[in-house]
């Protein structure tokens, strides 16, 4: 198909501020072969009547219901009533550059099936954007710049929630929104990486992410940071533990700590590692804590870094690569 159908998932609940703006930017695509899915997730202001207006306008915006709750069911009655070729997120509050869709999808027609369509982000906000979200934007689109996004999954979600683009084929290949596990778009992104779509390249700004005190991202308790150790150490287990190394966590603090209790409760052998002095001896969850250099004599470690800190951590790289081991392989950042 020359011009194939783009769906566009959009699940939406209490954006009367932000939704005309949205959709506006969807309306204003270079490419036009596209259809909106906007699922109301039980809004109690004026988002409803807004996407309704939007439906009576162009009959490419389709409204529904959610009869369940939250942002998976959303998305599952969206893709459900999806008819495109090719498949979108969005979120309510965003908005488009006008070349969006048209960029991502001829990128996935030049690449074809097993890709993954991302763009670079830019966060606004009315009372200017966090140093937090200064720095995982920068991260993130350097990433995206070279492609390379899946090599730091462990870190923070590389797909950026609402600007990616897939094959129908490889988003049912994926498991599509059939998971409950929450943050849904870091789950969906381990599931892209576990199934071995490659990334795109991409140096343009195509989504633009916006930050207000009230976003969903920073209210609900699924975004909060125990969800997101869950899903890396449910993911590390499954896709790189190798119970023939030795499994190593590095570093005790509230991260480590919460891995280190997880690995306990399920019985997973571990060394655990730090260069506190305080901490060095210390029987925390019935394992002792030991200094970091006996990794020198561990055959085969297979380690988890829990060290935010950015200086640390470039020394804890230096100290792999003396001892020859690989990022991504050897060894994964947690954070």
């Amino acid at each position: 198909m020359v011009n194939p159908l783009v769906s566009i998932l959009i699940p939406f609940k209490n954006v009367e501020e932000y939704l005309e703006e949205c959709l506006e930017s969807i309306r204003s695509q270079t490419y036009q072969n596209w259809e909106v899915l906007a699922i109301n997730d039980h809004s109690d202001d004026n988002s409803l009547a807004i996407a309704e207006r939007f439906s009576q306008l162009d009959n490419r915006f389709k409204i529904f219901t959610n009869t369940e709750s939250g942002i998976i069911t959303a998305l599952r009655k969206a893709y459900k009533h999806s008819s495109g070729e090719f498949i979108t997120r969005m979120d309510a509050d965003d908005c488009m550059t006008k070349d969006r869709i048209q960029t991502m999808l001829t990128s996935l027609k030049e690449k074809g099936e097993g890709s993954l369509a991302i763009g670079q982000v830019k966060y606004f906000a009315e009372n200017g954007v966090n140093d937090g979200y200064d720095r995982y934007e920068k991260w993130l689109n350097q990433l995206t710049a070279d492609g390379t996004n899946f090599k730091e999954i462990y870190k923070e979600c590389v797909i950026p929630s609402p600007c990616w683009m897939v094959h129908k084929t490889d988003l049912d290949l994926c498991g599509s929104f059939l998971p409950d596990r929450y943050p849904e778009d870091y789950d969906l992104a381990f599931r892209f990486y576990e199934k071995g779509l490659t990334c795109i390249s991409c140096n343009k700004t195509l989504h633009y992410w916006r930050d207000y005190d009230t976003r969903t991202s920073r209210t609900s308790e699924h975004y909060a940071q125990n969800y997101f150790l869950e899903i890396k150490l449910h993911y590390f287990l499954k896709l790189e533990y190798n119970p023939n190394n030795t499994l190593v966590v590095w570093g005790a603090g509230k991260k480590g700590k919460a891995i280190a209790k997880s690995l306990t409760e399920n019985n997973i052998d571990f060394k655990w590692v730090c260069d506190n002095p305080k901490k060095i001896g210390k029987d925390i969850y019935g394992v002792k804590l030991i200094h970091y250099s006996e990794l020198q004599t561990i055959e085969n470690p297979q380690s988890i870094i829990t060290v935010a800190n950015e200086e640390e951590q470039m020394s804890i790289k230096f100290f792999f690569s003396e001892l020859k081991k690989k990022p991504a392989e050897d060894y994964h950042f947690f954070c």
